[in-house]
């Protein structure tokens, strides 16, 4: 089983922006058409609210004890984050994830799993 590496990603100018709690920067950026590698990053205990997260690629990061209250994740890629701990209160999550994967991943910590799509 291959493990995921976390990365801290200090020359990205997008991720820094997020470590360093400037949201509104992030999301003008995003909407001007920067792009960021942000697949692995490690997001713990920031606050992450007004996140505009259409489209961003966030698989495997980690999220233990952020504030991810009211950001809309449905048109994102979740897919092995962990959301450990984490405020979620009018999260919206992708409909590929089931009730029980975010639940699990909240109290647990385990990484969250797409379910498999039914054709």
């Amino acid at each position: 089983m291959a493990t995921t590496t976390l990365q801290m990603k200090h020359n990205d100018p997008l991720y820094s922006l997020l470590r360093d709690g400037k949201i509104q920067d992030f999301n003008d950026a995003i909407t001007k058409g920067q792009r960021s590698d942000l697949t692995n990053c490690d997001f713990r205990g920031l606050s992450l609210r007004g996140l505009n997260a259409d489209g961003l690629d966030l698989r495997g990061c980690y999220f233990r004890q952020s504030d991810l209250r009211g950001i809309d994740f449905s048109n994102c890629n979740l897919d092995g984050a962990s959301i450990n701990g984490a405020k979620i209160s009018g999260t919206l999550f992708p409909p590929e994830l089931s009730p029980e994967e975010i639940t699990l991943s909240l109290l647990h910590g385990t990484r969250m799993r797409y379910r498999a799509s039914s054709s």
